[in-house]
């Protein structure tokens, strides 16, 4: 497995500090947030997954603890929109240039509004997806927030 991604490669060229952890990716998992937090060893909530929605019909992503489900209102809520749903893999891999598993906020082909669950900016380190399945990068969640430009917001249910 490659250990560079454009996700890594993005978090380089911006000079964000983080570490690359891999795992073996299970596709077979019901949850594959929760399976990547119980391959590294990390509690869930320091585990964040990478969603790709859309709010009035635009694209947005969404970062939340992966033993969270997100709220639909309040993700709408958090850019200023009427409603949320969840995109299809088929569109959210084609819009970020990742497989599904595999889909990191770092690097997307097209960039689009981001959100992170301000709950998550309370930890020391969280792990996010890095561009590819069974691939981590661990870095300091406020450093994450500024390089995706995301908004913090009361994402989850």
């Amino acid at each position: 497995m490659s250990k560079t991604t454009r996700a890594t490669q993005t978090l380089a060229k911006g000079g964000v500090s983080f570490t690359v952890h891999s795992y073996d990716y299970d596709p077979g998992a019901e949850r594959v947030g929760l399976q990547a937090a119980e391959a590294l060893g990390e509690d869930p909530s320091r585990v964040l997954k990478t969603l790709m929605a859309e709010v009035d019909g635009k694209p947005v992503c969404c970062i939340v603890p992966s033993d969270r489900e997100v709220s639909m209102k309040k993700l709408a809520a958090a850019f200023g929109g009427k409603s949320a749903n969840m995109m299809k893999p088929a569109d959210a891999e084609r819009l970020t240039g990742y497989h599904v598993g595999g889909i990191s906020p770092f690097g997307q082909k097209k960039v689009v509004p981001t959100a992170i669950e301000e709950a998550a900016l309370v930890e020391t380190q969280v792990y996010i997806n890095g561009g590819q399945r069974g691939l981590q990068v661990r870095l300091h969640p406020k450093d994450a927030q500024t390089a995706l430009k995301a908004i913090a917001a009361p994402l989850i249910a």
